[in-house]
């Protein structure tokens, strides 16, 4: 029986890149009121300059009902909307979603694929806002460096709209 033989560089040659990862989960909460509506929520990226890098999830009311068309009420998420919500054609295949009900909503991203795309390395911040009608507005920031050279798991909590939201970056 022969054996191959490679050298370790021929080894590392050989081996498939490897795609970094970025999750993300965004806590809604429960909240005890006399009329509760899911929350509009936008996550997206920002780079240092707060202009967008990748929008990833926009979750709100995707069909017409008596309040009206969900697209409405979109500028209510107000950050959002001012930094690129407008411009945008909706809805946007793979980013564009139905509210979403309480508890811990996952997400999740590879390097390279959309929506997400190719993010060049740089310091970014990932963004999460929540509006809901007869209710609060508020805006969760985790700062990041991207790409990570070593698995970080880091996290933000919001204080009434949103719960924490959690970013695990694998490289």
């Amino acid at each position: 029986m022969r054996r191959l033989m490679l050298s370790m560089p021929a080894l590392l040659l050989a081996a498939p890149a490897m795609a970094a990862d970025l999750n993300v989960t965004v806590q809604i909460p429960q909240l005890d009121v006399a009329e509760y509506h899911r929350p509009y929520t936008a996550v997206w990226i920002e780079r240092e300059d707060h202009s967008v890098a990748a929008q990833l999830a926009v979750w709100y009311a995707q069909k017409e009902s008596k309040e009206g068309a969900g697209t409405k009420w979109l500028p209510e998420l107000r950050q959002w909307w001012r930094r690129g919500g407008r411009e945008l054609q909706l809805p946007i295949d793979g980013v564009s979603g139905a509210t979403r009900p309480a508890g811990d909503q996952k997400l999740s991203f590879h390097d390279g694929k959309a929506p997400l795309g190719p993010l060049p390395a740089g310091k970014y911040e990932l963004v999460v806002e929540a509006a809901r009608e007869v209710g609060g507005r508020e805006v969760v920031r985790v700062p990041f460096t991207w790409p990570a050279s070593a698995p970080q798991q880091l996290a933000a909590k919001g204080s009434s709209e949103l719960g924490a939201v959690k970013l695990d970056l694998a490289p």
